[in-house]
């Protein structure tokens, strides 16, 4: 194959397919190998970034004049965006942090409406969601742009991007279920960057979706206001909300965001019946103390309940921090025990192929239900929701 010349890409796909935590830009697709699903949708160029929006810019670098939802128009041309806690007033011809909002004229656009930069097929154990349709496909999807700005971002070529210099394609919500159901799969994972700030398609995309017989997946950092999530969650079926850290003080270091909506979206999610499982990235010398951990975990038990999953996923230095090494197996395997100790039931890690902690264990009997290594099932021992040796219960949206 050709693209297997190109060295640095091949690294970036090995990458990509055993670590996982890499979003490839336009041109493929994959799941275990490569498809073609992509090679007939035209690639549009990226251009010059734009300094001050028109509505002539936007369609000279075809992107969206999509009017967003959820904001309100401010006096002298101003508006503020409320789909998010940041509430972002942009001046007439600017854009919010999230890069992927402009103000036109005193109108807020949600320009990257139908402009995904990344389109894969999945297995769902990547997103991780570990109790929810195990073994199935999930086609994922991703714009440019995030409303958070983690200096630790596995995907920042995407996430931190400008809509307007990265290739896209133009694929309506539509297309994103064509090509869904075409590809077997039972799912899309709005996913990769963050999906919040690509609100008006993945809402759209959803509504779609359920006419089709589809699941939703909203793979998130969950910083986004409760009127536009409870709106969501009419048409999403599964949630992983990264937990990034537990405390204000971490999430301002490291990602410019504060915990207290996060866990507000959380709480959400639960009451309005979404599937939910919660990742933390350890890192390093940054949210890795065990008290920490015990207090995420506790939260976790007291708020949600001991049947949602809690993954804790490995760091690798990446984008701005990159003085630290990846975080240690025992600091991950410390923090699966201390999660134990407080009642949860499902508690993984990730990034670590071949741990037995990637592994359900059945609560009652401690006997493995559902065997994992990587992204793939290495065992099933689940009958009817419950386990197949003893009987109890496996909390979880099985087939």
């Amino acid at each position: 194959m050709k693209i297997l010349k190109n060295k640095p890409f091949f690294r970036k796909l090995i990458r990509c397919l055993f670590i996982g935590m890499v979003a490839l830009p336009c041109g493929i697709i994959l799941f275990n190998g490569i498809s073609s699903v992509a090679e007939n949708t035209n690639i549009v160029k990226g251009v010059e970034r734009i300094a001050v929006f028109t509505a002539e810019k936007l369609q000279g670098s075809d992107l969206s004049l999509k009017e967003a939802l959820y904001y309100r128009k401010l006096v002298d041309g101003r508006v503020q965006c409320q789909l998010c806690p940041t509430m972002c007033i942009i001046p007439e011809g600017g854009r919010g942090v999230c890069r992927a909002r402009a103000n036109v004229e005193g109108t807020l656009r949600a320009i990257t409406y139908g402009k995904p930069v990344t389109v894969h097929v999945d297995p769902i154990e990547k997103k991780p969601l570990f109790h929810f349709y195990p073994t199935s496909k999930a086609f994922s999807i991703a714009t440019v742009g995030c409303n958070l700005g983690c200096i630790f971002c596995q995907n920042w070529t995407i996430s931190q991007a400008y809509p307007e210099e990265e290739n896209h394609y133009n694929m309506s919500p539509e297309d994103v279920v064509k090509l869904a159901l075409e590809n077997d799969c039972k799912t899309i994972a709005y996913t990769y960057t963050e999906p919040t700030i690509f609100y008006e398609y993945m809402l759209e995309t959803c509504q779609i979706a359920h006419q089709n017989g589809l699941k939703n997946l909203f793979i998130t950092c969950g910083y986004i206001n409760p009127e536009p999530l409870r709106e969501l969650c009419q048409y999403m079926d599964a949630a992983n909300v990264d937990l990034k850290g537990f405390s204000e003080e971490f999430y301002g270091e490291y990602c410019f965001a504060r915990l207290e909506p996060v866990l507000k979206t959380l709480t959400i999610l639960k009451e309005e019946g979404v599937w939910i499982e919660v990742t933390n990235l350890l890192i390093p010398e940054a949210n890795d103390d065990p008290e920490m951990i015990r207090a995420l975990a506790q939260w976790v038990m007291d708020n949600l309940g001991p049947e949602v999953p809690l993954h804790f996923s490995r760091f690798h230095p990446n984008y701005k921090l990159t003085d630290r090494p990846p975080t240690p197996t025992e600091t991950l395997e410390m923090a699966c025990q201390i999660a134990r100790d407080t009642g949860i039931k499902y508690v993984f890690t990730g990034n670590v192929p071949g741990n037995p902690n990637e592994n359900t264990y059945c609560p009652a009997c401690g006997k493995v239900v559902i065997g994992r290594r990587g992204y793939f099932i290495t065992e099933y021992n689940i009958e009817e929701g419950c386990c197949k040796f003893c009987g109890e219960k496996i909390n979880g949206i099985w087939e």
